[in-house]
């Protein structure tokens, strides 16, 4: 994945906000009505749908109409990216302590030598 990505991108601005990451944890319980994600929030519905809609966009989410109601439910494929990007980071950043600690074991640390100038 590209460093880049729109598509991480817009993950991470979906999730950058604690509304929108505590109705995914929400979410992340079971699927919910709309209603029932936003009963804890002093904000009205309509307010409740415009996070869930940038949350749908971003693919974290998932909602479908069933009746009179509006289904939510966490879409785990969202997150994925998410994962990907963080464990992409986490191997570059194993593998540079892997080999400073090599380097320190190694007994070389700290051990330059001066070069000598010539002197003219």
């Amino acid at each position: 994945m590209s460093l880049a990505s729109p598509a991480i991108d817009t993950v991470f601005a979906a999730l950058g906000d604690p509304t929108r990451r505590a109705i995914v944890e929400r979410l992340a319980a079971s699927e919910a009505t709309m209603s029932e994600v936003a009963a804890p929030f002093a904000m009205s519905l309509s307010a409740v749908h415009q996070h869930i809609a940038l949350l749908e966009g971003a693919g974290i989410v998932a909602c479908e109409k069933r009746g009179r109601e509006r289904w939510c439910r966490l879409d785990p494929r969202g997150l994925e990216r998410v994962e990907r990007w963080v464990g992409e980071r986490r191997r570059l950043w194993e593998r540079r302590l892997d080999a400073l600690q090599l380097y320190l074991a190694s007994g070389t640390a700290g051990t330059k030598t001066k070069k000598k100038r010539k002197r003219p």
